[in-house]
């Protein structure tokens, strides 16, 4: 549980948990999700088979910067100029959360890791794996996307929802129930969550850190950000792709396609799961996700191996030529 300062003057708030020596996994949360929204039998799971688990709150999102000087970015406008082929001018994009990453790696000395992104982070996951490849031993995209997607609505409702003004940050009240509905909305309809159980984690969450300008802001960067569909056939790392058969936010098309799009991925359906990680599926979860790390870490110390052989052989090659 820290704080730390980037060069680009970001304060990120992290949490690293588990064995200090293992295989590190970045888990990069969604839009508006504080770290706290992945599920702690989770990261408990993933820690007890021996993985180093970092979670951190994105910028503009929980305990780390609020990004306020750069104000309320019109999305409407933002979508106008994109359709125009105008140029956009977001606060930030999805690139620069990417680099937040990178500099939490540096920080912590960590030069590689596998990383695991939900929704918005499976974006900031790819992105990683795009452009700081050398830092990146394996992908896990979970109910994400190559690129901006049109909800699968049954009907408006959740479209209805999301074009409302969220709550100011001052009506924790308010906030809580907006949150609530939201996540029936988008929610697992075969993993139903308590109610109370649903409206405490939430008023919990809220209460730790609250600020909806910031998801706005998080909005304009994935408006702004270009798609990756042409492009994720260049990440050569092994890739999962975990998608929810009922996902309502994401469908499940968005998931095989960037499956299809991602040399040799995975591709694991979730029956009956939406756009959330309700606790019937962590197991399922962890399963998955540590059967994939193990794998990839495997090839990765192989590799690692083959290459350090390699060079003492050619050491020892020249050793032997200077002797004569």
């Amino acid at each position: 549980m820290a704080h730390l300062l980037t060069p680009n003057g970001i304060t990120l708030y992290y949490e690293d948990n588990g064995p200090a020596h293992g295989p590190v996994l970045i888990l990069i949360m969604g839009l508006g999700a504080q770290l706290t929204v992945w599920p702690a039998a989770l990261v408990e799971s993933l820690c007890a088979q021996g993985f180093r688990v970092i979670r951190l709150d994105n910028r503009d999102t929980g305990l780390s910067s609020k990004l306020d000087e750069h104000g309320k970015p019109s999305l409407v406008a933002m979508l106008v100029r994109k359709q125009l082929r105008l140029p956009l001018k977001p606060p930030y994009k999805l690139q620069d959360m990417a680099q937040d990453v990178i500099d939490l790696m540096d920080a912590l000395h960590i030069r590689k890791a596998h990383i695991v992104g939900a929704s918005m982070g499976g974006m900031i996951a790819q992105i990683l794996a795009l452009q700081f490849k050398k830092r990146v031993i394996s992908l896990t995209s979970i109910m994400s996307s190559a690129g901006i997607t049109r909800p699968a609505l049954r009907d408006f409702r959740i479209l209805w929802h999301l074009s409302k003004k969220r709550p100011p940050a001052d009506n924790l009240d308010a906030a809580v129930r907006y949150t609530v509905k939201l996540n029936k909305l988008i929610g697992s309809p075969d993993y139903p969550l308590d109610e109370h159980v649903l409206h405490d984690t939430i008023r919990h969450n809220l209460s730790r850190a609250y600020h909806p300008q910031g998801i706005v802001r998080q909005l304009a960067a994935i408006t702004a950000s270009e798609g990756r569909e042409d492009l994720l056939h260049k990440i050569k790392v092994p890739s999962l792709v975990i998608h929810g058969s009922a996902d309502p936010l994401i469908p499940l098309h968005a998931g095989i396609h960037t499956a299809r799009y991602l040399h040799k991925a995975k591709l694991e359906v979730v029956p009956g799961m939406g756009h959330n990680l309700p606790p019937q599926v962590v197991p399922q979860l962890v399963k998955l996700i540590s059967k994939h790390v193990k794998k990839a870490e495997e090839k990765h110390v192989r590799k690692v191996a083959r290459k350090y052989l390699a060079k003492l052989a050619r050491q020892l090659k020249t050793e032997n030529i200077g002797a004569f």
